[in-house]
């Protein structure tokens, strides 16, 4: 039996995406079904991408957190949510960054980089010390937005009508990494060595995560079985 440090977990990303990846059995098979189809699938980005804000757009909630300047944007901002338009060119700013983000999982390289990469994107979704923007997305809406990504990818693989085997390969390796991303998520939100106050009974990280993983390869597998995303 294989000893994790709980601490380390928390104080270490490597170690961190180690011990995740490996729970999920993610591992050079994955990577290599993602290298495979990453051709066909990055045509699509620019649809996956329009898709997310238009979904993002439907609510009020999720919308507002538009309205401040994101961190790089030099331009002007919008002061309402009916001036802020899916044109608006912050807006464009911030599809420009999905579509980076979207691409950089395609195309890898899957070392450390990548680690850091997955790390920081969590990171400047939270109010953290380090960044200079003050966007601060509860937990809630970016978990249902990583969920909305993976149906769209999940969908995107479908429409390739790729042998059975490698639309598998393909749907599991995509599951798998979302899922490690969401963990970083997790990370900053939900981190029991530095409690924070809620209105809600607290939920262990193994509560969120580890199970989180099971339900995710569940949802995989049922989409490719039976055609259900």
């Amino acid at each position: 039996m294989q000893h994790i440090d709980r601490e380390q977990l928390y104080a270490d990303g490597e170690y961190r995406f180690n011990y995740v990846s490996q729970f999920m059995d993610f591992g050079a098979d994955d990577i290599k079904a993602i290298e495979s189809v990453a051709d066909k699938i990055r045509p699509l980005v620019p649809t996956i991408v329009d898709a997310v804000y238009q979904k993002l757009f439907s609510y009020d909630i999720t919308k507002k957190h538009f309205l401040p300047k994101n961190e790089g944007f030099e331009g002007k901002v919008a002061t309402t949510l009916e001036e802020l338009t899916l044109d608006h060119p912050q807006i464009k700013f911030r599809k420009d960054f999905l579509t980076k983000y979207l691409n950089k999982l395609l195309s890898g390289p899957y070392d450390e980089r990548m680690v850091r990469y997955l790390d920081w994107v969590a990171k400047i979704h939270t109010d953290t010390p380090q960044k200079k923007s003050k966007i601060n997305v509860d937990y809630i809406h970016i978990n249902a937005l990583m969920g909305y990504v993976e149906t769209l990818l999940v969908g995107g693989v479908l429409s390739l009508k790729l042998p059975e085997a490698e639309e598998l390969a393909a749907l599991a390796a995509f599951n798998k990494l979302l899922w490690i991303q969401n963990d970083y998520f997790a990370k900053y939100y939900l981190n029991p060595v530095q409690p924070k106050e809620s209105s809600t009974p607290a939920l262990d990280q193994w509560s969120l995560t580890g199970l989180g993983a099971i339900v995710g390869g569940l949802v995989a597998f049922l989409a490719f079985k039976y055609k259900y995303i």
